[in-house]
């Protein structure tokens, strides 16, 4: 496992920051549409943060309409092009 080491801003929270990496990995094609982006533990073991804070950036992220979640199995990156209605 590789941490990754960030220097966080201190003003913006650190889950804020998080959802900012994982948007930017969307967009420069490590994560492609309906693939897994990393879980709630997997952020934790990155990032070296609490459940709480990788919670937060998944929910983020869920509303902002950049992934959708399918229970039991994960959170997968969502096609910016589909219609959301």
């Amino acid at each position: 496992m590789i941490l990754v080491v960030i220097e966080w801003r201190a003003n913006q929270p650190r889950w804020v920051q998080i959802a900012a990496v994982i948007k930017q990995r969307i967009d420069g094609g490590v994560y492609a549409v309906d693939e897994q982006v990393p879980s709630e533990h997997q952020i934790v073991q990155e990032f070296g943060v609490a459940r709480g804070t990788a919670r937060k950036v998944l929910v983020r992220l869920r509303e902002e309409g950049i992934v959708y979640a399918v229970r039991g199995l994960g959170n997968f990156v969502a096609d910016p092009t589909a219609d959301h209605q």
